[in-house]
Formats: C-alpha cells, sequence, structure tokens
C-alpha cells in the first residue's frame, strides 16, 4: 500500500510524529508557531497532516491490521484531547484534528 499509494515508510513517519504530538511538549499542541510542522500547510507535515494520513491508512488496511492500528491510534487522540483542553472534539471518531494544528 504504501508503495502503491504513498512512499516507503510513511505510515511510520505519521505515526512517530503523531506520538510526538502526543508526547511531547504541550505547546506543540496549542501553538502552531512551535508545532512539528515546516510551515508550509501544503506540505502535509503538520499534526494535521499526519493524523490525515493515518486516517486514510485506517481505511485501507486490512479489518484486523485497522483494528490494531486504531487501538494505537486512538490511545494518541485521545492522550493529545485530555492534555489540549482547549481542542473541542465532539466525538473521537469525528475528524477533530481537522483545523486544529
Amino acid at each position: 500500500m504504501e508503495r502503491t499509494r504513498f512512499w516507503p515508510e510513511a505510515t511510520e513517519e505519521a505515526f512517530w510524529h503523531w506520538n510526538a504530538l502526543a508526547h511531547g511538549p504541550l505547546r506543540h499542541l496549542v501553538d502552531p508557531m512551535f508545532g512539528p510542522d515546516c510551515g508550509f500547510p501544503e506540505c502535509g507535515c503538520h499534526g494535521a497532516g499526519f493524523r490525515e494520513h493515518l486516517e486514510t491508512v485506517l481505511h485501507l488496511l486490512p479489518r484486523k491490521s485497522a483494528r490494531e492500528l486504531r487501538a494505537l491510534v486512538r490511545a494518541l487522540d485521545e492522550r493529545i484531547l485530555v492534555r489540549a483542553k482547549v481542542i473541542p472534539a465532539d466525538s473521537p471518531d469525528a475528524p477533530w484534528w481537522l483545523g486544529r494544528f
């Protein structure tokens, strides 16, 4: 999937960045000046871009693999939402990360 749709290790990279955002300094969550991006929204190397990549992969993977990855991603999502109370989320299943980073 990565070779045909993305690039080798794209999902590992996105997961690493999402994990770093979940466990890194709180200022990365609430202040875009300190976030993990390069400053170019088109690049996709921002919090929402990493999470959106993971969401796409979750829909492309076989059911069992998607379930395993979803459990890991959901734990990071919950950690981010608990740490950054300024990010409103109606539901953990809604794409709350869009427009938040």
